[in-house]
């Protein structure tokens, strides 16, 4: 099927910067939307940032202008550069892709298995 990777995580301290990845691989035979979702601890999930496959994109009002995400459609990779990170973007980072892996024309949802964010003060 396929699998997303994710790397790029870390500590940093407030105000600094660090860019996620992630990776799409396997059988794909084409990638609807990319998107970067976290969950801190005793949270829900939540949305960070989308793209779509026609590059338009959408942020969380809580990251909007310190947070771009991109992606590499030859590379089936999606981006995120997070700048200015404050101590409450602290959580565990999911990449979601929607990806048609049976040349259907149907994507399904597939998750990376998360990788640590923390931003100390």
């Amino acid at each position: 099927q396929v699998q997303l990777v994710e790397s790029g995580g870390g500590l940093v301290q407030a105000g600094g910067s660090l860019r996620l990845s992630c990776a799409a691989s396997g059988t794909i035979f084409g990638v609807a939307t990319m998107a970067w979702y976290r969950q801190a601890p005793g949270k829900q999930r939540e949305l960070v940032a989308r793209t779509s496959s026609d590059g338009s994109t959408n942020y969380a009002d809580s990251v909007k202008g310190r947070f771009t995400i991109s992606r590499d459609n030859a590379k089936n990779t999606v981006y995120l550069q997070m700048n200015n990170l404050k101590p409450e973007d602290t959580a565990v980072y999911y990449c979601y892709a929607a990806v048609d892996y049976r040349r259907t024309g149907i994507a399904y949802d597939f998750w990376g298995q998360g990788i640590q964010v923390t931003v100390s003060s």
